[in-house]
């Protein structure tokens, strides 16, 4: 009998959706270069602006003449906070590398330890300083799930005349999202997080705001990033973004089963403990330590035992060293080395959730020295 395999690693990404499979074969299947004038070009024109409003809607009260596609999360990241030309840019602490190593140099704005940006920290930060600053700070974690006071940060950056931006990657298709009514000026947004294509994304900018694109060569995308779209790309986020915001209450049914499996986890260890579970967090993700016991120890375990799972972000897969989220939160070394990163998605179910307990409970009686019986999930 074939070993059944555990896909607990949707923040990594999620698989494609038949959907979006089916909005890029029909894509390909046709041909027009959406800035060409004639009636092919016309029809890809088309598609790609409708595809605009679908991804405005996921996001909420967002203009879709502001959607800007891009390759995926990191350019869209580059291009809001190299584009702007602000002579200041602030990132929280937690921010994903793509945002933290957008520009050498940037101020950091400290976290609590569960997680959330330190308003008033925020608020000296740029009352000390009066030139053109860019904050930057994502609307949800992704390696602890925590949720920013995203509303709040966007308050305080207007008042002192900084422009936000938001890394909703995590986000879109988890939450209902209000993008718009927050008072964001920039948005990311990546299409593999939701049920798309990788290798597609978007940036939303605020009417109004200047942005230097990161390529020059075409007036694509109103000017904000030279090259002919990925149509096909394009119409695949589209459908899944489609999808997606029409099954986030599927998220609360998510939500239920993270929260059985992090009282099984305690009930089991004692010593074991999920990082940012004082503060609210998106509903699939756990960040679960096991004390004594690597992280990537932990996930060539439990993939053995047919569970996927991941060691903080996985696009830092492959690069060994302390996380620098839970760094920031003041976890302690010999905790941060030991958290792995469980997070489920639409299709996740009870079962999965029982293999992983049995797989994570006999992880953790080994490291115990245990013997015996491994207890039911």
């Amino acid at each position: 009998m074939a070993r059944r395999e555990i896909y607990l690693d949707w923040n990594a990404t999620a698989p494609l959706r038949p959907e979006a499979a089916a909005a890029m074969s029909a894509a390909l299947a046709r041909c027009g270069n959406p800035s060409s004038v004639h009636r092919w070009g016309r029809a890809a024109r088309r598609a790609v602006d409708h595809a605009r409003e679908q991804i405005a809607t996921l996001l909420g009260r967002v203009n879709p003449d502001n959607v800007v596609f891009v390759s995926g999360g990191t350019e869209a990241n580059h291009l809001a906070l190299t584009g702007t030309s602000r002579e200041r840019v602030l990132v929280s602490a937690v921010e994903h590398d793509s945002v933290r190593c957008a520009v050498p140099g940037c101020e950091t704005i400290p976290v609590d330890p569960n997680g959330v940006v330190v308003l008033d920290a925020l608020d000296r930060l740029l009352a000390a300083n009066t030139r053109p600053a860019l904050v930057s700070v994502m609307y949800a974690n992704n390696e602890t799930g925590v949720i920013q006071p995203v509303a709040a940060i966007a308050a305080l950056a207007r008042k002192y005349g900084a422009v936000f931006h938001c890394d909703a990657v995590q986000a879109a298709g988890k939450l209902v999202l209000d993008a718009g009514g927050i008072g964001a000026d920039l948005v990311t947004a990546s299409a593999h997080k939701l049920g798309g294509p990788a290798g597609m994304g978007a940036l939303v900018v605020a009417g109004g705001l200047e942005l230097a694109p990161l390529f020059r060569g075409g007036g694509q995308e109103r000017g904000r990033r030279a090259g002919t779209e990925n149509t096909a790309g394009i119409a695949g986020f589209a459908a899944a973004a489609a999808v997606a915001a029409a099954e986030i209450p599927v998220y609360e049914r998510v939500r239920a089963l993270r929260d059985q499996l992090e009282r099984e986890i305690v009930g089991i260890a004692a010593d074991a403990s999920v990082v940012g579970a004082a503060a609210p967090r998106l509903p699939n993700t756990s960040a679960i330590a096991m004390p004594g016991l690597a992280a990537e120890t932990q996930v060539i375990a439990l993939d053995l035992d047919g569970v996927m799972v991941s060691a903080g972000a996985a696009c830092s897969s492959g690069k060994v060293g302390p996380s620098h989220v839970l760094a920031a939160m003041g976890v302690a070394p010999r905790l941060a080395r030991s958290t792995i990163r469980v997070s489920l998605g639409w299709s996740s179910s009870e079962a999965d959730i029982e293999h992983f307990l049995r797989a994570w409970t006999a992880l953790y009686r080994r490291r115990r020295g245990f013997t015996g019986g491994v207890r039911a999930a």
